[in-house]
């Protein structure tokens, strides 16, 4: 059975809770970056890529019975990694669901306070055009 947005966010929380340290976090972000699936080459074209994020991000979203589904790659393991956090929470939604439910999560695990301007600027551009993907989703259905 598929997990409901709010327990993948408690998932999230708990895997987080173990942390005290931004170097544990930011070493977790690592870890989630380097175990990111495989992204093809022939999808990392120009239109993918997200504008905004300090390193080259390219995220995919694809919608298939009626629930949207992420995938992304990043030449910056940190950035990577922000962005699996998120697809974590937000892939395999509905559209309804990206667009009604922002990142509230990743105040309370300690992210947002832990990441550079720069990097947590990546981080809205990234969520922002997940809720693109997901608004192009509903107006195309």
């Amino acid at each position: 059975m598929e997990k409901s947005f709010a327990e993948k966010v408690v998932e999230i929380k708990n895997l987080f809770s173990f942390f005290s340290k931004d170097e544990e976090k930011y070493s977790s972000l690592i870890a989630m970056g380097k175990k990111m699936p495989p992204f093809s080459e022939s999808l990392k074209t120009p239109d993918r890529i997200v504008h905004g994020c300090q390193s080259t991000l390219y995220l995919q979203a694809e919608c298939k019975e009626g629930k949207i589904f992420f995938s992304a790659a990043s030449d910056a393991l940190i950035s990577a990694g922000l962005a699996a956090l998120l697809i974590m929470a937000y892939s395999g939604e509905t559209p309804e669901t990206v667009l009604k439910n922002p990142p509230l999560f990743l105040q309370e695990i300690g992210i947002l306070t832990s990441l550079s301007p720069n990097r947590s600027n990546g981080l809205h551009h990234i969520y922002l055009r997940m809720k693109q993907e997901a608004l192009n989703f509903l107006i195309t259905k």
